[in-house]
């Protein structure tokens, strides 16, 4: 509503009624943590974020689809500040998203409400919780609806204490997001002080939106009528190409009467329960009698609008005074959508095997074919020149091709918003630079829509999970010269402890583009692929086939298999060569991703499995795991590994040096691998 357009005494009857259901959902939220399974509720900062909740919702200001909140180029909500959930759950089951049985026994192993919102809650697009996750990953849908629809956030004044949090907010003002609104939860308080900040950014917060080149607004939040100026100007007034923030002036446990909870988190007692919710009964009485008031004071077309509103809240006004109705949920599961990317195949570069190639090159000339499917799009931070991406990409169009500088949490925040759009997504940095603390989070949220895909009741279906490709670039010891901290020798394993991801550690140009039409086909999910950096020797036939999971043999059988992927594999090949030579048979095996079935196999022939790695080790630990879970025997001088664990079998990093230099002080250039061959016989 645009509240600009209205009488005075409807408007006071309009923000009467939001009070009213403002009450009503408060209890809603009482009853919510009285019932979950350990009694608890983040009560201060959901109690704060109720406010502008309603006022964003039963004001007007965005537009959703209760049954079908999956449906395109609607407005879209991300509550960054996750303990909040208490009040975003209350809403959603009011509007519908799900039944109000979800509201209970919330935080159990058996319930879709947890203590941090993802979606596996019906309407709920990504898993928040993270501190200052969720409003870039709002930035992000804004930059997809650009021109198209609204993108709201709901963030807190201790949230923005993270740098990860203004990232986004840097990059917003650059990027002309004006369809994009962060409302800022200013209550105050945070986890360990509930009653004032531990760095008191809420003096000064605002002028640092400004700074950044933001409209900004300052709401009192103690009333949901304060919020509906700065919304009204966001949603009705002129569009600047700045993006907006609001903030919302309140306290922690605002709107509550008892100053237990104005904490972060509490566990609500019987009597706790009893007296608090009697007393919101009280008011909701109060404010009734007030609504009754402003609404006999309207004449018979203000009064059938504002009944009409009214019924949108599933509350019946009349002279007979103010009655809630029952609210039916009207979520469906959505549409299933088809993730395949269109290209014409005889347009994708042909390589000869036995040539040569670089893989940035092969990545930009692919994409030039794949980003033709206007769902192809690529964020890259700053390292652009060594992926390949935005040039392959921007040649189609330039849109689809995104740098956001040097900021490579942003970046993957924008990444998930882009694939819960149906795109699908590739994303770039050096190998170490991917934020582990995003990876996380991105992941969880994946794991979620996958199972509320597979189950029989979820409100999301075939071809809504996300498609990201993570390309990694600088792997193993590519790196070469630049020192330390952008060596590409422990991501691998650390990104391997996230579940869901796919690991890929490309050995060949040809392979890559293998590789590249096999995430191309759709719903493969959250992938993360290295790629060489320097030029190598093409491996395989340009009929190559990737299947993730598959190793292949590159050379005849021997006793020995040296097992590799990525550079190393060249290495392999090297030592091969001097050894057959020598007249001593090896057998060269690539294994991009793991390959747990074919090592099984080679070891129950009786090989004897080298497995080299320009890395700590990860296919060595991944095959020790799979060998341990099969309960594979093991028989003493079978399986060795050659990789960058130092003498004692611990992780390490790798200091600069050429990379002739490194392989060879670290035993994995061709020389070393085959005298090691030889030791092992």
């Amino acid at each position: 509503m645009n509240t600009g357009q209205m009488t005075d005494n409807f408007k006071d009857a309009w923000v009467c009624l939001l009070q009213t259901k403002e009450t009503q959902l408060r209890i809603s939220m009482l009853d919510q943590g009285y019932s979950a399974v350990d009694r608890g509720i983040h009560a201060g900062g959901a109690f704060s974020a109720l406010i502008p909740l309603v006022a964003l919702y039963y004001g007007g200001y965005i537009s959703y689809d209760a049954k079908q909140p999956a449906k395109e180029d609607l407005d879209v909500f991300i509550l960054s500040k996750g303990h909040a959930i208490a009040a975003l759950a209350s809403v959603y089951a009011d509007l519908g998203y799900f039944a109000a049985s979800v509201l209970e026994n919330s935080r159990s192993c058996d319930s879709l409400l947890n203590g941090h919102p993802g979606p596996i809650l019906p309407g709920v697009h990504v898993s928040t919780g993270p501190l200052g996750q969720g409003i870039g990953v709002a930035q992000g849908f804004a930059m997809a609806g650009r021109g198209k629809f609204d993108v709201f956030s709901l963030t807190g004044d201790g949230e923005m204490q993270e740098g990860i949090a203004w990232e986004p907010v840097l990059y917003a003002k650059h990027a002309g997001l004006e369809n994009f609104c962060v409302m800022v939860d200013c209550n105050n308080g945070q986890l360990d002080k509930s009653d004032e900040l531990i760095y008191p950014s809420n003096r000064t917060i605002a002028k640092q939106f400004k700074a950044f080149g933001w409209n900004v607004f300052e709401a009192d939040a103690r009333s949901v009528g304060g919020v509906l100026y700065a919304l009204d100007e966001f949603k009705y007034g002129r569009r600047n190409g700045k993006p907006t923030a609001v903030m919302c002036l309140s306290q922690k446990g605002e709107g509550s009467f008892s100053n237990y909870f104005n904490q972060h988190k509490i566990t609500l007692s019987e009597s706790v329960y009893i007296s608090e919710r009697t007393l919101q009964k009280d008011e909701l009485k109060r404010r009734e009698g007030r609504l009754s008031a402003r609404y006999e004071r309207l004449d018979a077309d203000q009064k059938k609008l504002l009944g009409d509103i009214a019924q949108g809240m599933n509350i019946t006004l009349s002279e007979a005074g103010v009655r809630y109705e029952p609210v039916e949920a009207v979520c469906v599961r959505a549409p299933k959508r088809d993730k395949t990317i269109k290209y014409e195949k005889d347009s994708i570069p042909s390589l000869k095997k036995g040539g040569q190639a670089v893989c940035m090159d092969v990545v930009r000339e692919c994409m030039k074919v794949f980003a033709r499917d206007e769902r192809v799009v690529s964020i890259d931070s700053d390292l652009a020149s060594t992926s390949g991406l935005m040039a392959g990409i921007g040649h189609v169009d330039k849109r689809r091709g995104i740098n956001v500088g040097i900021a490579e949490a942003n970046m993957m925040n924008i990444a998930e918003a882009y694939a819960v759009l149906r795109y699908n997504v590739w994303t770039s940095t050096f190998c170490p630079f991917f934020n582990w603390q995003v990876m996380r989070r991105i992941a969880v949220g994946q794991q979620e829509r996958m199972e509320d895909i597979e189950s029989r009741s979820g409100w999301l279906n075939e071809g809504h999970g996300l498609d990201i490709t993570f390309l990694a670039t600088g792997p193993n010891l590519d790196t070469a010269t630049n020192g330390a901290t952008h060596m590409g020798n422990d991501d691998l394993m650390v990104f391997d402890t996230v579940p869901g991801l796919r690991i890929i550690d490309v050995s060949c140009p040809q392979q890559l583009v293998g590789v590249m039409k096999w995430i191309m086909e759709g719903n493969k999910g959250l992938v993360y692929v290295r790629i060489m950096r320097a030029g190598s020797a093409v491996l395989y036939d340009d009929d190559f086939d990737f299947q993730i999971g598959k190793g292949r043999s590159l050379t005849e059988e021997g006793g020995i298999a040296l097992i590799s992927s990525g550079r190393g594999v060249h290495e392999c090949l090297g030592a091969y060569d001097i050894l057959r030579g020598e007249g001593t048979r090896v057998q060269v095996i690539d294994m991009p991703s793991f390959d747990g079935e074919l090592s099984a196999e080679m070891l129950q022939q009786g090989k004897k499995l080298l497995f080299v790695e320009q890395n700590n080790g990860y296919l060595a630990r991944r095959f020790y795991e799979y060998a341990a879970h099969n309960k594979l025997p093991l028989p003493p001088g079978q399986v060795y590994a050659l990789n960058l664990l130092d003498e004692s079998g611990r992780p390490r990093f790798i200091h600069s040096g050429t990379y002739q230099e490194l392989a060879k002080q670290y035993g994995l250039d061709a020389q070393s691998i085959a005298v090691k061959c030889a030791e092992i016989g």
